[in-house]
């Protein structure tokens, strides 16, 4: 493995998270193959659980870890190539990038999408041309499009707390206060459709009219716009709030009706969210520290699909 930016990027999907399991029994029966190596975590935004887990990952597996706050303590990056830079930014990153790039042997990237411009989030152009530059293997910790380490997290969630040999995992969007990107929906329905052609799962999203996501993430997946029948007989429920890709990061919708409570759930469904969540907003306080809610164990996963990809990129 050269580089995790999708699900795409993955040969054999069950292998992976078979290993998982595995690196989770044993946290440290690699911890050679990071001896001498430096994982480089460059952040352009806010990060708890991507920071931590992923520093943790490489601690376990021997990597000295360098963690960069570029957007507070970096230089205003420039992507554009042929213009004099007489403006607001000061380093290209073309120097940026080569510079980390020798520094250290993988580099982690998080870069959130502007939500103004469409084609210019979708095009990923900030992490293509980081990883041109940088020339080491990489990882995206989120990106515009998508949150990948996130939803290795998820699908070993799911596998370890599924009851039936298929759940049914249902993606439902819920009310925010604010606009948020799509990357982690669209990660997540990438990831789900490709266990549901694996026969790991049955998948389906449900949200109101306008909330479609980019048809190249939900392509495969059967969307359903009543959100009761939607998740009738649902084994796992992912509770995720996103703004409009039609109506590009525009917020269409804010019923508060769309936030799960427990009377709507079945006693054995369990509940997902990726977190931070908005309590009482996004999802019911009383599903949240109850039972059901299994984002705690989906936080706790984080960092084992961390280790797990930085041991396949270190063993390649």
């Amino acid at each position: 493995m050269k580089k995790f930016f999708s699900v795409n990027d993955v040969h054999d999907l069950k292998k992976l998270v078979l290993k998982a399991k595995d690196i989770k029994a044993s946290p440290f029966s690699d911890k050679q193959l990071g001896e001498n190596k430096t994982l480089g975590l460059i952040f352009l935004n806010p990060s708890l659980r991507t920071r931590l887990s992923t520093q943790k990952a490489g601690l376990n597996l021997g990597m000295q870890v360098m963690v960069m706050n570029m957007g507070q303590e970096g230089w205003a990056l420039e992507t554009r190539d042929g213009i004099a830079m007489d403006g607001n930014t000061v380093e290209h990153i073309r120097e940026a990038a080569g510079v980390i790039g020798q520094y250290c042997d993988v580099v982690g990237f998080r870069s959130f999408p502007s939500l103004k411009n469409r084609d210019e989030d979708y095009s990923e152009e900030l992490f293509n041309k980081f990883m041109e530059f940088c020339k080491v293997p990489m990882i995206s910790l989120e990106s515009a499009t998508r949150h990948p380490l996130q939803s290795f997290a998820d699908l070993l969630t799911i596998e370890e707390h599924k009851t039936v040999k298929k759940p049914k995992v249902v993606l439902t969007w819920a009310p925010h206060v604010k606009a948020l990107p799509q990357a982690v929906p669209n990660s997540f329905a990438e990831w789900m459709n490709r266990a549901e052609k694996e026969e790991m799962i049955d998948f389906c999203i449900t949200h109101p009219e306008g909330y479609e996501l980019a048809e190249e993430f939900t392509k495969d997946s059967e969307i359903i716009y009543n959100q009761e029948e939607a998740i009738k007989d649902a084994d796992f429920v992912y509770v995720k709030n996103w703004s409009s890709y039609r109506d590009y990061g525009k917020v269409i919708s804010t019923d508060s009706k769309w936030m799960i409570q427990p009377d709507q759930l079945s006693k054995s469904t369990k509940v997902m969210h990726c977190l931070p969540v908005r309590r009482d907003v996004e999802l019911a306080s009383s599903i949240l520290d109850g039972p059901q809610s299994l984002v705690q164990a989906e936080a706790g996963n984080r960092l084992w699909a961390a280790q797990t990809v930085l041991t396949e990129i270190l063993s390649s």
